[in-house]
């Protein structure tokens, strides 16, 4: 009968509707999964790569290095199939599954970038690198006192309460130090510099008048629920079996679960956000499933792309309507450009002499951070702004005087 055939189309459609969408379950997705839920929401989770379940799928972060295939070098195939991965450090990861499979997920170059993907559960909250600094009064004014671009619509004071909110849950430790370029915030204990880096830190404090501080890392260095601390292993990157480092699986995945209003889908590709031109709001998400090549639709009432920087870009610009031509939401043309890339890797290294009768304490899962100094407090240079930079001391190994 008709009339069954639109009662099941109903209850299908009522099956897909959610209060809220979240697009990717990384850093920002599970906090957007987080909050929405625990204020009563009902929420869908979308993520295109693979289900991660925490500790489980951690497969060689309590094994031994000398017992891992090749003692954890990539092997020649490694290297042919992760070419962009061999551009960097991401390469000699123990358990490369963690990055994407790059012949499965070309990207084309016209000038070299390297891109490292994380398409799973958690996405790169799993991989990043845990530093975590506040941004200032002097990052919020800058672009009104430079006379460049736009003004930011807000001021640290704005977002100081959530600075604070979001470390207090997080568990980022770090030192107080009073330095407005890197607002002090709601910390944990601080790991401990060690004696080379204090010797250091004192010199140049007194030479040039610049602060070498030890890092603001999200790593829990003291009681938090549901956590365990830092074990000082400096393993982080295999996923930690003790949720010691914030990710989403550790932290707001749980969170988001133990309310009972959240539904995960994996293996979920949005291709792009459905749009209402009467209502003037996004309906939904479609969603082409990775492991039967079907496309769904889900709606909602609040739709959270959290699909990082450059699938974020392009989801919207996949959208594009006949009102948003450009991409969804592009009235200024700006939608796919300005991207802003994390210059690593460039450095200076020493060697000290000394220091023999004395060590330090297990492996620091973090290093020392000298903060802005350029174009501040007195300083000019040929150049707008500043950079702040990190680095380390430690023991060097003995191989080298073998080699000798």
């Amino acid at each position: 009968m008709p009339g069954d055939t639109l009662n099941v189309a109903t209850k299908a459609a009522a099956q897909n509707h959610y209060d809220a969408i979240v697009i990717g379950s990384g850093i920002s997705g599970g906090w957007a999964a987080k909050e929405l839920t625990e204020k009563g929401l009902k929420v869908l989770m979308l993520e295109r790569g693979r289900p991660l379940e925490h500790v489980k799928d951690y497969k060689t972060a309590q094994q031994s290095p000398w017992d891992a295939p090749h003692r954890g070098t990539a092997t020649p195939a490694d290297k042919e199939k992760y070419k962009v991965a061999n551009r960097g450090w991401a390469i000699g990861h123990p358990d490369l599954s963690f990055w994407t499979d790059e012949e499965d997920c070309p990207y084309t170059e016209i000038k070299p970038f390297t891109w490292w993907r994380s398409y799973q559960m958690g996405g790169r909250s799993i991989l990043w690198g845990r530093q975590s600094y506040r941004l200032g009064d002097i990052d919020f004014e800058a672009n009104a006192k430079d006379g460049i671009a736009i003004d930011w619509p807000i001021r640290y004071k704005d977002i100081e309460p959530w600075y604070t909110y979001v470390e207090g849950f997080a568990g980022i430790s770090g030192s107080q130090e009073g330095l407005p370029q890197i607002p002090d915030g709601n910390f944990l204990p601080p790991m401990e510099l060690n004696c080379v880096e204090k010797d250091v830190a004192a010199r140049i404090k007194q030479k040039l008048n610049r602060h070498l501080i030890i890092g603001r890392t999200a790593n829990v260095t003291g009681p938090l629920s549901g956590r365990t601390q830092c074990q000082f292993r400096n393993r982080c990157w295999e996923g930690c079996p003790f949720g010691a480092y914030f990710s989403t699986q550790s932290s707001t995945l749980p969170a988001a679960q133990k309310t009972g209003n959240l539904t995960v889908r994996p293996y979920s590709i949005v291709t792009r956000i459905l749009y209402d031109k009467d209502s003037k709001k996004a309906t939904g998400v479609e969603v082409l499933d990775a492991e039967n090549n079907k496309t769904y639709a889900y709606t909602s009432s609040i739709v959270f792309l959290n699909a990082s920087a450059l699938n974020s870009a392009w989801v919207l610009m996949n959208s594009a309507t006949d009102v948003w031509p450009d991409g969804l939401g592009s009235s200024s043309g700006e939608l796919g450009h300005n991207v802003m890339d994390h210059h690593y890797n460039l450095g200076a290294s020493g060697k000290v002499e000394g220091y023999l009768d004395q060590y330090y304490y297990g492996k620091r899962a973090n290093g020392f951070y000298v903060a802005r100094f350029a174009n501040l407090f007195g300083d000019k240079r040929d150049y707008l702004r500043g950079f702040g930079y990190q680095g380390s001391a430690s023991r060097q190994g003995w191989a080298r005087d073998i080699a000798e």
